[in-house]
C-alpha cells in the first residue's frame, strides 16, 4: 500500500487545525471509566428504559473505525480491544468547538469521549457524547480491503495495520497468548521450575541445526544464537533442579517455509527420575489441556477437517511400525521388521521406495538409521493428521538420547505429530558421559563428511554429566506449530507477530517529509 502524499499532508493540516482548537496534538493520557469490552459486557442486555434510570455516565476511548456526518450531528464507531461501540455526537451537546473538532476526525484517529449510554431508534447501544477529547491522528489511511492485497507479505510486514482492520488476526494472537499461559500453568502445577538459559552460547548445541553466528567485541570471540536450550537445562538437572523448564526463543539459520521460521518459540522441559514414557505421558496431557484452554474444547478446526485432541483419539506407533503401516503400494510389498536390521536391508528399502515412489535422498555412506528416518518422513508424515506419537528413533539421528537396552541401534525417543507435522520431540536423556562423548565423536565424523548441522563437541557438558545426572526424560514442544493447529493457521507466519521477511524495497512506504 503506497503512501498517498496528498492524504498525508491533508491530515497533517487537520492536525494543525485540531491544535488551533486548543487540543494538544499528542496528549499524554486520558482518564477513562470503562473500556469498550466492559461496556458491551455489562450493558448490552439493558433496555432503553434501564439505561435511562439510572443514567449510565462514562468515559471511554478508542480508535475511530467508522464515521458519518449528518448536518449538525454524526455517528462513529470506536474500536478497542477488538470490539466496537457506537457514539452519537450532536452539536447542541458538544458545543460549536466540540463539533468543529468532530468534523476534523478521520478513520483511524484515537479519541476519548464522555457522555451517557442510550439506545438509538434501531436499538443499538450508543454513547451520547457530551465532551470529545482528541488523542492521536492517523496520518495514513487505513486500507479498505486488507485480505485482497496482491502483496501477500504486506500483512506480516505491517502487522500493526493487520491487527487494527482484521479482528480474526487479533483473535489468533489472543489464543496464542492463552496457549502459553496454559503451558506455564500446567508446568507450574506439576512442580516444574521455570528458568532462563543463555541465548548466546560458545557452542551451538542441543539440536542438529545450522546456527547464527555473532561476535563479542570485548571478549573477541564468536558466539552462536542458541539453537536449543537443552544442554544448559540438563546442566541444571545435574545441579539438582529435578523438574525444570523454559519457554524459549531459538534461532536456526535455515530455510523459510509454512512450518519454519528462523526465530521460533519452544517449551523445553526435563524431569528427573522418569524415562521417555513418563515425559511422553506428561506432554500428551499438557497438549490436551492446552487445546481445552485455548478453544474451550478438545476439538479444533484444521482446514476442511477437524483435529480431536481428546486422549481417546491419540495413537502410538514405533517408527518402524509407521513405515510398515503407511508403505505405499507402488513401492511393493510392505517391509517386515527384519528389513530394518542391517545397513544392506535398509539400502534395499530405500531403493524399492525410490523405484516406485517420489525420490528420497540416499547416500550409501550414511548410517542406516539416517536412511530409516528419511523413509519415515517420506512415507509416514503425510498420514499423521490426528494426534500421533511416533517412538523408537534410530540412534544415528538421536545423539542426545538413551539407546534401547535390547536394541542399541534404536533410542528411547519419540515425537508427537498432528496436522502432518511434528510438534514435540522427547526422549530418555543420555546421562552416561562416556557414551555421550562417543556420540559427539560420531557427530564430528559427520561434520567432517560435510554435514554442517551435525552436533559439535561440548567438553563442559560431558564434564557436567561426569558429576552425575539422574535418569531423566526431556521434551521440546513447538509453541508456534501448536498455535497453528489450535487456530487453523496454515503458515507459521500467521502465528508469529513479526515473522522474518525479505528486506523491503528502498523507498516503499516512506512517509513524505512534512
Amino acid at each position: 500500500m503506497a503512501f498517498d502524499e496528498n492524504i498525508y499532508k491533508l491530515r497533517l493540516d487537520k492536525l494543525n487545525q485540531i491544535e488551533a482548537l486548543g487540543q494538544p496534538a499528542y496528549p499524554t493520557r486520558y482518564e477513562y471509566t470503562h473500556t469498550v469490552p466492559q461496556i458491551l459486557a455489562e450493558y448490552s442486555d439493558k433496555t432503553a428504559e434501564q439505561l435511562e434510570n439510572p443514567r449510565v455516565n462514562l468515559r471511554v476511548a478508542g480508535r475511530i473505525m467508522a464515521i458519518r456526518l449528518m448536518g449538525k450531528a454524526g455517528f462513529a464507531h470506536l474500536q478497542q480491544a477488538g470490539e466496537k461501540l457506537q457514539i452519537y455526537v450532536k452539536k447542541d451537546a458538544v458545543g460549536d468547538k466540540g463539533f468543529e473538532l468532530y468534523k476534523l476526525f478521520d478513520l483511524g484517529d484515537h479519541i476519548g469521549v464522555s457522555g451517557y449510554l442510550f439506545r438509538t431508534r434501531t436499538g443499538e447501544l450508543t454513547v451520547h457524547v457530551e465532551e470529545i477529547t482528541f488523542l492521536s491522528k492517523d496520518l495514513l489511511p487505513l486500507p479498505e480491503k486488507w485480505h485482497g492485497l496482491t502483496d501477500v507479505e504486506l500483512r506480516y510486514r505491517q502487522r500493526y495495520v493487520d491487527l487494527v482492520v482484521n479482528p480474526e488476526v487479533r483473535e489468533v494472537f489472543l489464543k496464542r497468548s492463552r496457549l502459553v499461559q496454559s503451558m506455564r500453568r500446567f508446568m507450574d502445577s506439576h512442580e516444574f521450575i521455570e528458568v532462563e538459559t543463555p541465548m548466546m552460547q560458545p557452542i551451538a548445541g542441543g539440536a542438529v541445526a545450522r546456527p547464527f553466528v555473532t561476535h563479542h567485541n570485548t571478549l573477541d570471540m564468536n558466539l552462536y544464537l542458541r539453537i536449543a536450550p537443552e544442554l544448559y537445562l540438563k546442566r541444571l538437572t545435574v545441579g539438582g533442579f529435578d523438574r525444570v523448564y523454559e519457554i524459549n526463543r531459538n534461532f536456526r539459520n535455515e530455510g523459510l517455509g509454512w512450518r519454519w521460521n528462523p526465530e521460533f518459540t519452544m517449551l523445553e522441559a526435563y524431569m528427573a527420575y522418569t524415562n521417555y514414557r513418563g515425559i511422553m505421558d506428561l506432554t500428551q496431557q499438557l497438549i490436551i489441556q492446552a487445546a481445552q484452554d485455548v478453544n474451550g474444547t478438545t476439538k479444533s478446526k484444521w482446514g476442511d477437517a477437524e483435529i480431536d485432541w481428546a486422549e481417546s483419539n491419540w495413537r502410538r506407533l514405533t517408527m518402524r511400525e509407521a513405515i510398515i503401516q503407511f508403505w505405499p503400494e507402488s513401492a511393493g510389498a510392505k517391509p517386515e521388521m527384519s528389513d530394518f536390521a542391517s545397513h544392506e536391508s535398509v539400502a534395499k528399502l530405500a531403493q524399492r521406495f525410490n523405484a516406485g515412489h517420489a525420490h528420497i535422498a540416499y547416500d550409501p555412506n550414511e548410517p542406516g538409521g539416517k536412511t530409516i528416518a528419511a523413509l519415515f518422513e517420506a512415507v509416514g508424515e503425510e498420514h499423521l493428521r490426528q494426534p500421533t506419537i511416533i517412538y523408537e528413533f534410530p540412534t544415528a539421528v538421536s545423539p542426545l538420547s538413551k539407546q534401547k537396552p535390547d536394541e542399541p541401534d534404536w533410542t528411547e525417543r519419540w515425537e508427537i505429530y498432528a496436522g502432518q507435522m511434528e510438534i514435540a520431540n522427547g526422549f530418555s536423556e543420555l546421562n552416561d558421559p562416556e557414551d555421550q562423548r562417543r556420540r559427539f565423536e560420531q557427530q564430528l565424523a559427520e561434520r567432517e563428511r560435510g554435514d554442517e548441522e551435525a552436533h559439535q563437541m561440548d567438553e563442559d557438558y560431558i564434564r557436567a554429566l561426569s558429576y552425575g545426572m539422574p535418569p531423566a526424560g526431556g521434551v521440546g514442544v513447538g509453541v508456534d506449530r501448536l498455535a497453528m493447529l489450535l487456530t487453523d493457521s496454515h503458515t507459521i507466519r500467521d502465528v508469529i507477530l513479526f515473522p522474518l521477511l525479505r528486506p523491503e524495497k528502498k523507498g516503499d512506504e516512506e512517509p513524505p517529509s512534512a
